[in-house]
């Protein structure tokens, strides 16, 4: 055998250059994964590190130097890409950092060790170039490697070149490798990755994520039935699948071994489940989780050598566990109520309501106003992504409103007064505003506002639940009566009462009626012979009292002039005045001097003189007036002394 693979390993050579040969089959678990460790900068220098390869500790290595490092920013005047974690994404994950030598030669070199006999094999590695396209006057050196597969004498088995690895404006992590089978008694090999291009300007890579893998046939899992590589099933339901692989060529006696991870732990193998399908069974108590199930192959003569064992991609079954379906909601209203019942714990929801009816389809139920037919039991299905269902019953009972009642709609009262305002319909009462109220909390208080007012009862049942009327108070305004001004007049003449009252609803009348043309009317003439005081009294027609006013009448017999004064304030005799002038509408009244100067002229004015001429005082003396009264063509002369 061992010719012949030599022989197959040299066509396999032939022209092989730009493309990765990666395994095109199934792969097994890596019996050899290089991700360089973690840690803080800078990482631990390499045993496996070509010996033309000098270790640097710096965050950007000299020509023909390397580093460990876990990111590399701001090289070489930024004409390296900035890394800030490597291949697999960790922020403190190591990568193998190179600065290629102006020769060309090896570079990384590793012995692997335990391979198993007519095994095919994939080995690979990630590789980046780090140089920018603007560096080295926009034409760096790009690195170009040689992967050397060799027995540990040295013999070469089987070679890959990468070509040219791309130059990008962003960073690029590219896969290269390639594939091979060991021959008879074949266990221990020497793998190389040489760079190739001469150093200088450009020629820097970063190298990451080294694997070693099995690589047998085409191994394609599926479940028997059913496309895809995943089932869901609910928590609490009974399920089976068979589970089955399809093998290309490729074996001659394959062992077959069904192992499952459950939640991504450790693949685990199955006792007895050593055939190439499988049927798995779920109880409905199976606990939620991801379980997942693969094949591993292997040829009878290598079986238990874990180098050289394939597996399949897996296939999972993911148990479900139901939604916790919840419902917020009041567990009853009034009739009339806006009511909103709101779920939670899924990703869709079904409403059933009292009435065996459908509801809507989201995750919230609104009554705009319940009513007696709303009540009952409700059932929301609540149905999570994967289609598991949980149901939530609850019930909802809906109150009666009372009927409020305020007794009539207007009630009036006297200005003063008080009412009684009289609800019913409910258990307990509250009215609004309390102003003019006796007690706003009983069903009947006692109404004594100053003005009109609307007020509002809130009667509320056992329930709490509510409905409110009105009734209107109106105040009627007091009656304001005016019999008018005191009046005078000549003995024989008439004078007329002239009498006004506000207010509505009432009747009036003039007491006395002596003299009185019509007693009962608010105008008419008086005649009295003698001074008289009338009462005009307004009573009220609906009840709230009466009122009064008094005019007094002056009867003058005739027109008293007095000849004598003293404004000396003493408070005796003060002021000359002439009463009976009050009982005329038109007159002249004038007073001169000793030398006939005018010192007083006033007309139609009944107000007493107390001595003064422009704001002054007079002198004692005699003075002498004229009265002209217009009503009856009468002239008075005189004098009058002022003493002081």
């Amino acid at each position: 055998m061992g010719r012949s693979v030599l022989l197959l390993l040299s066509l396999m050579l032939l022209g092989v250059r730009s493309a990765a040969q990666l395994c095109t089959g199934s792969l097994g678990d890596p019996i050899v994964h290089i991700t360089f460790g973690s840690g803080g900068n800078p990482g631990p220098s390499l045993s496996t590190a070509g010996p033309a390869y000098l270790y640097s500790g710096n965050d950007c290595p000299p020509d023909g130097s390397y580093s460990v490092r876990n990111s590399t920013v701001n090289c070489w005047g930024s004409t390296w890409h900035n890394i800030t974690q490597d291949h697999g994404g960790n922020s403190g994950g190591y990568f193998m950092l190179v600065n290629a030598s102006h020769t060309p030669g090896d570079f990384y070199v590793d012995t692997i060790r335990g391979l198993c006999s007519g095994t095919t094999y994939e080995f690979a590695a990630w590789v980046m170039n780090v140089s920018r396209p603007n560096g080295c006057n926009g034409n760096p050196i790009r690195p170009n490697l040689t992967f050397r597969l060799e027995r540990t004498d040295g013999t070469l088995l089987r070679t890959y070149n990468s070509g040219d690895v791309p130059l990008t404006a962003a960073p690029q992590w590219n896969q290269y490798g390639f594939f091979f089978t060991t021959p008879a008694t074949l266990s221990d090999v020497v793998v190389r990755i040489v760079n190739n291009a001469p150093g200088g300007c450009g020629n820097d890579l970063i190298l990451d994520d080294i694997t070693f893998r099995p690589c047998g046939p085409l191994v394609t899992p599926s479940f028997v039935g059913s496309p895809g590589p995943e089932q869901n099933l609910c928590f609490g339901t009974t399920a089976a699948y068979d589970l089955n692989v399809l093998l290309s060529a490729g074996y001659t006696a394959p062992r077959f071994q069904w192992q499952l991870s459950l939640n991504g732990g450790a693949w685990n193998d199955i006792a007895f489940a050593t055939t190439q399908t499988w049927r798995v069974v779920f109880p409905a108590g199976t606990a939620p989780g991801s379980y997942r199930y693969r094949l591993t192959v292997a040829e009878s003569a290598n079986w238990g050598n874990a180098t050289c064992t394939i597996a399949s991609q897996p296939l999972t079954v993911s148990v479900h566990a139901l939604p916790e379906v919840t419902v917020t909601g009041p567990a009853s209203a009034c009739a009339g109520a806006a009511v909103s019942f709101v779920a939670a714990g899924a990703a869709t929801y079904s409403w059933r309501l009292p009435s065996g009816a459908d509801g809507n389809s989201t995750d919230r139920l609104t009554l705009s106003a319940a009513a007696p037919s709303d009540a009952g039991t409700y059932v929301l299905t609540g149905a999570s992504v994967h289609g598991c269902t949980d149901d939530s019953a609850f019930t909802f009972v809906v109150h009666p409103r009372p009927v409020a009642v305020a007794g009539a709609d207007t009630i009036t009262i006297c200005a003063g007064g008080s009412g009684v305002l009289a609800a019913s319909g409910g258990g307990s009462y509250l009215w609004s505003p309390a102003t003019g109220l006796s007690d706003p909390a009983i069903a009947s208080p006692v109404a004594s506002p100053a003005d009109s007012s609307g007020y509002e009862v809130v009667v509320t049942n056992a329930e709490g639940c509510t409905d409110t009327a009105r009734v209107q108070v109106n105040v009627r305004p007091p009656l304001v009566v005016d019999a008018g001004a005191d009046r005078s007049l000549m003995r024989g003449d008439a004078v007329r009462l002239s009498g006004t009252v506000s207010g509505s609803d009432y009747t009036t009348a003039w007491t006395p009626p002596y003299a009185l043309a019509d007693p009962l009317s608010l105008e008419t003439d008086a005649r009295p012979l003698v001074d008289t005081a009338y009462v005009l009294t307004a009573r009220s027609s609906a009840g709230c009292g009466e009122v009064r006013d008094t005019v007094r009448i002056r009867v003058f017999r005739k027109v008293e002039v007095p000849n004598v004064f003293t404004p000396n304030g003493d408070g005796v005799n003060d002021r000359w005045e002439i009463p009976a002038l009050e009982a005329y509408r038109s007159y002249t009244l004038e007073v001169f001097n000793r030398w006939g100067q005018p010192v007083l002229r006033r007309r139609n004015d009944p107000r007493p003189w107390t001595g003064e001429s422009g704001g002054k005082q007079l002198p004692a003396g005699t003075y002498y007036y004229v009265l002209r009264i217009d009503d009856n063509g009468q002239r008075f002369n005189g004098f009058v002394d002022l003493i002081r």
